[in-house]
């Protein structure tokens, strides 16, 4: 769902931002961190990157299908005002 390489470099910016006793807390404050991020992204309502590429994929075969649904309509609708047009 969330790219773990993501979290670990947002991790290590709020760790190097911190002061230096709290550094010394560690690996502690780093897999800390990690956890609060990952449980506050999960909350939000997001789709992993994945999932919005098979999205987007699905979007443009379904829009080239319309196009050709339209183009196969315009070319029905231009035979029926023929066919009108010669009664």
């Amino acid at each position: 769902m969330l790219n773990p390489q993501k979290l670990e470099e947002i991790a290590k910016q709020v760790s190097d931002a911190m002061p230096e006793g709290v550094k010394s807390f560690g690996n502690e404050i780093d897999r800390k961190i990690k956890q609060v991020l990952q449980a506050q992204l999960g909350k939000l309502d997001m789709v992993s990157r994945e999932e919005f590429d098979v999205q987007t994929q699905v979007l443009l075969r379904t829009r080239e299908k319309l196009n050709a649904m339209e183009e196969k309509f315009a070319e029905l609708e231009k035979k029926l005002d023929a066919t009108s047009e010669d009664k």
